[in-house]
């Protein structure tokens, strides 16, 4: 009898967990959650937007979407460009925000090669402004 009221117990348990974290915000609810989040808040949603479009294009980019591809590239520079800007402004994520663009960039310097060579150009000057990004992070971090 205690075996099952246990097991019952940890199937309930286990059932609120998944129903609880299951449901994930779709990309027009975070950006809405972002534009009205506390300006604290909103650098960890717009990395979330960039890092979840950056995801898209290269989905896009390897289904042959090169329209689609450079139109989710534009939202990954404009989302981090504003991530940046939210967090120094704010004073916060600083740290976490400048390491996820960083890895951001890498990630579009390892998919450059991959992708045609008309499509080179504006990955190449996503990546020179998610650098100056996290350029203007690093020093309000630590000064000039």
């Amino acid at each position: 009898m205690k075996v099952s009221a246990r097991t019952a117990l940890l199937l309930m348990l286990c059932g609120m967990i998944s129903s609880a974290s299951a449901r994930e915000l779709t990309l027009a609810e975070l950006k809405a959650k972002a534009e009205s989040a506390r300006p604290a808040d909103q650098p960890k949603l717009f990395i979330e937007i960039a890092r979840r479009q950056l995801d898209a294009m290269d989905k896009e980019y390897k289904e042959g979407q090169s329209e689609k591809a450079q139109a989710s590239l534009k939202e990954v520079v404009s989302y981090s460009e504003r991530a940046g800007k939210a967090s120094t402004e704010s004073g916060k994520h600083l740290k976490s925000t400048e390491i996820e663009v960083r890895k951001m960039t890498q990630r579009l310097k390892d998919m450059k090669p991959a992708v045609s060579f008309e499509d080179r150009p504006p990955i190449q000057d996503a990546i020179d402004q998610l650098e100056r990004v996290s350029d203007l992070l690093f020093k309000r971090m630590f000064g000039s």
